[in-house]
């Protein structure tokens, strides 16, 4: 199976934490030069650090906001200008704050399309002439399960999620006449900031402890354990390597097995 991605350029998405740096250090252990793409410089310079170059690669990092959608393409697309096609990209934003769809404003809804759907979209249209030109293209969204299954709880995500999921479903029938896939991983209950602030508020909201919250969550994962970030990022290296080129369009759920439709 070819996992090589020596050569291979990609700019990683909310790459400080979480699924994002697990996909970043995954994919330079693999070969890639890696661009990470955040907001915290500090944080960004730290993990440019822990990054594998044993294959000489010359990892680099680009400070964004994804509440400025066009900025951030500005910025992609000096940056592609300087530096040559990008072959991987890998969309990752963190999720938006939880609670029940009825209570959710106007604002809610339009920020995280923002960061979201806008952000995705226009990074695509950064690099995929650079996909096209160097034979070579992955573009890999990281989204959630409620694109198959609406999580409770979660109002604003389910729907801009499931919004992402159309938007890439849609990409990948245009982009695959060039080689060019485009995939979406959907992570279940990974330990990450986000899974703490979700635990924290249905422990607050429920009165009960986060102990016990922790608990009542784990008891809908057949797994009976949440994901580590790691295992969320080899699904996502998969997708980004030569060996999934036949694979496009699709939504993996990497969920220990919570999601329980097909």
């Amino acid at each position: 199976m070819n996992l090589n991605l020596i050569g291979k350029h990609a700019f990683v998405c909310g790459s400080t934490q979480g699924i994002g740096k697990a996909a970043a250090i995954e994919l330079a252990s693999m070969g890639a030069t890696i661009t990470l793409i955040a907001r915290n410089e500090d944080a960004l310079k730290q993990t440019l650090a822990e990054l594998d170059n044993s294959q000489q690669q010359k990892h680099d990092y680009l400070v964004a906001d994804f509440s400025n959608p066009q900025l951030l393409k500005e910025k992609a697309d000096a940056y592609i200008k300087a530096h040559g096609p990008i072959n991987i990209l890998i969309n990752n934003t963190g999720g938006p704050a939880g609670g029940p769809i009825i209570n959710a404003k106007p604002e809610d809804f339009t920020d995280t399309f923002t960061r979201h759907l806008l952000c995705n979209h226009l990074l695509a249209q950064s690099v995929i002439e650079g996909m096209k030109s160097s034979g070579y293209g992955r573009i890999i969204n990281v989204i959630s399960t409620s694109v198959k299954q609406p999580i409770k709880g979660l109002g604003v995500s389910n729907t801009i999620r499931a919004a992402v999921g159309n938007w890439s479903k849609t990409l990948s029938f245009e982009l695959a006449p060039f080689g060019i896939t485009v995939n979406n991983v959907l992570p279940g209950a990974t330990l990450t900031v986000r899974l703490s602030s979700i635990l924290e508020a249905k422990a607050a909201k429920t009165c009960i402890t986060l102990d016990e919250a922790k608990k009542e969550m784990m008891a809908e994962i057949p797994a009976a354990r949440f994901a580590q970030p790691a295992e969320i990022a080899n699904a996502i290296a998969f997708l980004a390597s030569p060996a999934a080129a036949y694979i496009t369009g699709i939504n993996i759920p990497v969920d220990g097995g919570r999601t329980a439709c097909l």
